[in-house]
């Protein structure tokens, strides 16, 4: 209800404003008369017709836009919906026309029917023709301003989740646990310090290496988990119980980077890791996954968790496969699934097929503007000779026409401006100019 009424006002509103343009253009030619009777009657038609016309059409524009979504401002959508606006328009037209002659003025439907001429249809289609393309206008730019927004918040979104993904890689708790062990161990036993930085900058090694990459095989995941778990039973010496194979039944297979290390850190951080309740991790394969399965003996005091580890997991694997991340908390067992992919095909793209796809895109994006651009002008090349052609018919000397013509051409300049890149004022060159003289100020 509220929309509706939302809607309601503002028909009555676009309404207000077209018979405020009508009257001006009608009392400048001398052709109106301004008796109080006669305007409010006049208003109250007018009303009829817009508020009509907008409920009318408001609609079916929200039914081309779902149907279409974004895909709507292209060529062939575009026509399409102007077409079947119009048609909606006619239709509506005559239906508003009968109730004015059959219910206003007393008349009979056979005798409008009789007297129906197209030439009654021109204004009214006119002003809609005008007020929808406007509507569009209106929307297309407001569309395209929040398609801008999204694409940064994506942007930003795709930045916090990388960062998110570095950040869990290895947790900045396991350093400094791990420097503090370090630091004992220089005093008690610096042969084992040796080994312990060693296998510490190969940790850092594999993680940097390892990155940027979509997929490494198991056998290299299973070597870096082994040297993982080296730093963490130094630091907890034998209350850990690890066991991995030694070898995969598929060579080729292959996990997401870093994921072992991620679930192992997770086992070792939410359970009690005591001489007297050691913590049992084993890896092992099953049905085509690699399972991570350790005894379940939760810390008391820990600190929240904010399950970004096991999320960047499922998100690395929903990009790669369909193949879920299977995760199962039993009674007194906590184990986690990830699929081994085989056959899959990970294409790393250099810079040269990378800056050539961003190319085609850009020139699909300018191409799609270009259509919008010429079926803009065509649509305003057709309607000039209207507007002159209903301004002779009407038997004035005023030449409104003018007013639509100008108006409806100049917002055609403002999108030739948009497509083609072009503006007086703020051009590139204004643009590099203010930002010297920004950065100028900042030195």
């Amino acid at each position: 209800m509220n929309t509706f009424l939302k809607e309601f006002l503002k028909a009555g509103f676009i309404g207000t404003l077209i018979f405020l343009v009508l009257t001006i253009v009608q009392v400048f030619s001398g052709n109106k008369d301004v008796s109080i009777e006669n305007l409010l009657f006049e208003y109250g038609v007018n009303q009829i017709y817009s508020v009509s016309l907008y409920l009318v059409n408001v609609p079916y524009f929200n039914y081309m836009m779902r149907r279409y979504g974004n895909s709507l401002f292209s060529f062939k959508p575009l026509v399409i919906a102007f077409l079947g606006a119009i048609t909606l328009t006619l239709v509506t037209l005559f239906f508003i026309n009968m109730f004015m002659v059959t219910v206003i003025r007393g008349g009979t439907v056979s005798g409008f029917l009789d007297k129906q001429q197209l030439d009654y249809y021109w204004v009214g289609l006119l002003i809609s023709v005008v007020v929808t393309s406007i509507f569009y206008a209106v929307y297309y730019y407001k569309h395209k301003k929040e398609t801008q927004v999204t694409q940064q918040k994506i942007i930003a979104k795709t930045a916090s989740a990388q960062f998110d993904a570095l950040k869990n890689q290895l947790d900045p708790h396991f350093l400094f646990n791990s420097l503090n062990v370090l630091t004992s161990l220089i005093e008690e036993n610096p042969e084992a310090a040796t080994r312990f930085t060693t296998s510490l900058s190969k940790v850092y090694r594999y993680v940097l290496e390892q990155k940027n990459k979509e997929l490494v095989t198991v056998e290299e995941e299973l070597r870096f988990a082994q040297l993982y778990m080296t730093l963490i039973k130094m630091r907890f010496e034998d209350s850990i119980v690890f066991t991995a194979p030694e070898n995969v039944s598929n060579p080729e297979a292959k996990v997401v980077p870093l994921s072992l290390q991620l679930l192992l850190e997770n086992a070792v951080k939410h359970n009690q890791v005591t001489p007297s309740k050691k913590l049992h991790i084993q890896i092992y394969e099953k049905d085509g996954n690699l399972i991570v399965e350790n005894n379940m003996q939760p810390k008391k005091v820990m600190r929240e968790s904010s399950g970004v580890g096991l999320q960047n997991i499922y998100q690395r694997y929903g990009l790669l496969t369909k193949r879920k991340v299977l995760v199962e908390k039993l009674q007194d067992h906590f184990r986690v699934s990830i699929p081994m992919l085989t056959n899959i095909s990970v294409v790393t793209k250099n810079q040269e097929s990378y800056i050539s796809d961003k190319r085609l895109e850009r020139a699909k994006e300018y191409v799609e503007k270009l259509k919008g651009f010429y079926v803009h002008g065509t649509i305003y090349l057709i309607f000039v000779p209207v507007f002159i052609y209903l301004n002779v018919r009407s038997g004035t000397s005023f030449p409104w026409a003018i007013f639509p013509i100008v108006g409806w051409g100049l917002g055609v300049i403002g999108h030739a401006s948009e497509v083609f890149e072009w503006n007086p004022f703020f051009n590139k060159k204004w643009e590099e100019r203010k930002i010297r003289e920004l950065m100028d100020k900042e030195d």
